[in-house]
């Protein structure tokens, strides 16, 4: 919504400083996005005459003019345009011009012609919108004067408003210029006396056939009409807040609604079948050409503007008919000025697309009660172009379903529990009245152009609105709990950490998959995927029950941008279908970890760190087929006896379906079950200072002892001497019995009050041999 301030001084002495009034604007919830200065005089720009036009001769889209600046000489300006013809008075601006948007006029050449300045259009100059052709100013100006004195434009400014859906009134100048005179004090006041009828009685009746979709049908016939062009005053103030100058009759209907927010539509009554109006719901197959001449199907839901015959000669509340339109030859109007249910029309709107000034001031609703001070209005403004204009008798005002008169009870305790104020129950009248509630007591009544205050708490945001929110001083709400993390949201922070140290990066994929993403994976096992009801695209129609696909397409991405060897974790949600009969799918967060070109135990050296890390009890490791993992490299993880993951390298199968050339270590763990396991309290021991010594050895060991079974044995038979056991080779040939492999472990072992002798690693050897033993592994 755009606003002029000479427009707003209308109402009320608001006075010349814009920015003061901008900032009370934004305080009273109508936030100024711009202020806009307008009809500057740009020195250097005078009125000049066209004395004759030719076309240039080395170019089709450039003319020739020549024109006088008032000293009698001839200038020959290059121009764009060609709307101008001998005689008419142009805008000038003269070699040394700067206009407005920085450009310095200069003497030139276009193909070859001289160019000595430049005629300009309104917008180049800063004196409406139109850019379409030169600007032809009226023809008795001075030449060489300025033309914003001749055609009597007055320095303006326009405020660009962005408003709410909530505040319908601020949709009229009225209803801003009210909450800004009530805010800094300043009477109000309306333009418009009111006009007489004239005696003769001419009526256009009117039959509602929707009564709870029309509350109110206005027609007033109006003789004497002459189609013509707007006051120069009107049509420059209509495109400074950015609308078309059309003819005197449309621009005063327009006019009218951006100053009252009050739609209106004339018909011409000679064109208006029957010389009345049905207002009905339309009817299958019906059909209408509204006035930007689109042809609609309409709908049974829409509500329709039908002229006596029956026939729709306009769509109600959003758009009027083609065949009534005003024409050059109309002299007699038949003026609408109605009330219409606000959720009908929103509806009309987005069936059609065609949403319209009128559409927007209904939808969000206008005053039922203003149809008359409306009329009157127009009547005013059309007589200054149409001397013989008359408002006849026979004013037609049908009723149907009226919007009720609301009233609600303001409790002062709950005002001040609102806002943190001490208002009294007195000082209330004085904020609500000049805005045009009653207040009587607690008892305050809404003005009937106010349809968005129904209840107390939106009565007590217009009170906070007009007290200032500069006033009410800010407070945080106490509370007898402080805010802190959970312990899952500590943990959880833990893992994270973790992670990042180990140098993995945390990956997002996309949530959504393909309906075949799990099966390349190698999960169909895991079940049909969850399907999305509505899916942007084919390749997001699943969500995921499994975190593997995203990440495995994360590190194929990374592998076709010539990165190898990425480490990716992800913290998120799967959803898998739940137990038969349940209402939702089961949904629970898990943790993934991918290693490219790592093998398994690099993946288990990760699970080793967070169990560290998280102080988790009784965790093992035990050899088992999972969904997606390598047959011989797999196995399931187990937290205080309970499986919580998985751990070992991807399927082959799986990085072929996905382009991944890389062998990839693999870490799943389900979060929520981890972090529910007994963890925690980890006993801290002192650093050791004294040298570590590494004994390395390798076993044949049959293939149904896991790895982690037999570093498990070791670490028992070492006791508190080892510091860390890790597999660093895995070796299977010919030169192994069957169903054995040979798997290699160094063990760092280190005394916390002596350096270890070597008689004392000798018997560590074979402590470990032996421990190694019991599992059936016999030393290489």
């Amino acid at each position: 919504m755009k606003v002029t301030l000479s427009w707003l001084n209308e109402f009320a002495a608001f006075g010349d400083d814009p920015h003061h009034i901008g900032a009370h604007l934004t305080q009273l919830g109508m936030a100024v996005e711009e202020i806009i200065a307008i009809n500057r005089p740009v020195d250097g720009v005078v009125v000049a005459k066209v004395l004759a036009r030719a076309k240039h001769p080395n170019a089709d889209k450039i003319g020739i003019v020549h024109v006088d600046r008032g000293d009698g000489q001839s200038l020959q300006i290059c121009c764009g345009a060609f709307n101008m013809q001998p005689g008419d008075l142009v805008a000038l601006a003269t070699i040394g011009t700067v206009m407005p948007d920085g450009r310095n006029i200069q003497q030139g050449t276009m193909r070859g012609e001289l160019s000595n300045g430049m005629l300009c259009s309104q917008r180049e100059i800063g004196v409406g919108h139109e850019d379409s052709g030169i600007w032809i100013l009226p023809p008795n100006l001075e030449l060489g004067s300025s033309p914003w004195v001749g055609a009597g434009l007055l320095p303006d400014y326009v405020f660009d408003l962005d408003l709410t859906r909530n505040r319908p009134e601020t949709w009229g100048v009225v209803g801003i210029a009210r909450d800004l005179a009530a805010r800094l004090g300043l009477p109000f006041t309306v333009p418009g006396s009111g006009v007489a009828q004239s005696p003769t009685v001419i009526s256009a009746a009117v039959h509602i056939a929707a009564p709870d979709r029309c509350g109110r049908f206005t027609s007033s016939v109006i003789t004497g009409i002459e189609v013509g062009p707007s006051a120069p005053w009107m049509a420059d103030r209509l495109v400074a807040v950015g609308m078309r100058s059309i003819s005197n009759v449309v621009d005063v209907t327009n006019y009218v609604m951006l100053e009252r927010n009050q739609p209106s539509h004339a018909y011409d009554l000679d064109t208006l079948g029957g010389a009345s109006f049905v207002v009905r719901l339309a009817r299958a197959n019906e059909r209408l050409v509204t006035l930007d001449g689109v042809d609609h199907e309409l709908d049974p839901d829409d509500l329709l503007i039908c002229d006596g015959a029956d026939q729709a000669i306009g769509l109600a509340g959003v758009m009027g008919g083609l065949t009534t339109e005003i024409t050059d030859a109309t002299t007699t109007v038949a003026l609408e000025v109605a009330w219409f249910q606000p959720a009908g029309i929103q509806r009309a709107t987005v069936r059609h697309g065609l949403r319209s000034e009128a559409s927007i001031r209904f939808e969000r609703g206008v005053d039922p009660l203003g149809c008359d001070a409306v009329v009157s209005r127009i009547v005013e403004l059309l007589q200054e172009t149409c001397p013989a204009l008359q408002l006849v008798a026979g004013q037609v005002d049908s009723r149907g379903n009226m919007p009720d008169t609301t009233s609600v009870d303001v409790r002062i305790e709950r005002v001040n529990a609102v806002l943190g104020t001490a208002l009294a129950q007195a000082a209330i009248g004085p904020l609500l009245q000049p805005i045009g509630f009653t207040v009587d007591g607690a008892r305050v009544t809404v003005p009937s152009w106010r349809p968005d205050c129904t209840t107390e708490i939106e009565v007590i945001e217009e009170i906070a609105r007009q007290y200032g929110y500069d006033k009410i001083v800010p407070s945080v709400p106490s509370s007898p709990l402080h805010g802190r993390l959970s312990a899952h949201q500590k943990d959880r922070r833990a893992v994270r950490q973790v992670l990042l140290g180990l140098g993995c990066d945390e990956a997002m994929p996309n949530p959504w998959l393909g309906v075949d993403d799990h099966a390349r994976a190698g999960l169909a096992s895991l079940g049909e995927p969850v399907a999305i009801t509505n899916p942007m695209t084919v390749d997001e129609a699943v969500l995921r029950g499994s975190l593997l696909p995203g990440l495995l397409k994360a590190v194929a991405y990374n592998e076709g941008h010539r990165a190898l060897g990425v480490a990716f974790f992800e913290i998120g949600r799967v959803v898998r279908r739940g137990e038969i009969g349940a209402v939702l799918p089961a949904e629970h967060e898990r943790l993934s970890v991918v290693l490219a070109g790592a093998q398994a135990p690099a993946a288990v050296e990760v699970w080793n760190e967070l169990v560290v890390a998280l102080g988790i009890k009784g965790a093992r490791l035990q050899q088992a087929l999972h969904p997606g993992m390598h047959p011989g490299r797999s196995a399931t993880i187990f937290a205080a006896g309970r499986p919580v993951g998985a751990v070992g390298e991807v399927h082959p199968d799986a990085l072929d379906a996905f382009s991944v050339s890389e062998r990839v270590a693999w870490l799943d763990l389900d979060l929520d079950a981890l972090l529910a396991s007994p963890h925690g309290a980890m006993a801290y021991k002192p650093v050791r200072r004294y040298p570590s010594s590494d004994l390395d050895l390798a076993f044949v060991t049959p293939d149904k002892v896991s790895a982690e079974q037999l570093a498990g044995a070791l670490r028992k038979a070492s006791g508190e001497l080892l510091v860390d056991v890790s597999l660093f080779d895995v070796f299977r040939g010919p030169s192994m019995p069957s169903a054995h492999r040979s798997l290699a472990y160094r063990l760092r072992l280190q005394a916390a009050d002596r350096t270890l002798s070597e008689t004392e690693l000798a018997s560590l050897q074979l402590s470990c041999i032996a421990g190694a033993a019991k599992l059936g592994a016999t030393l290489r």
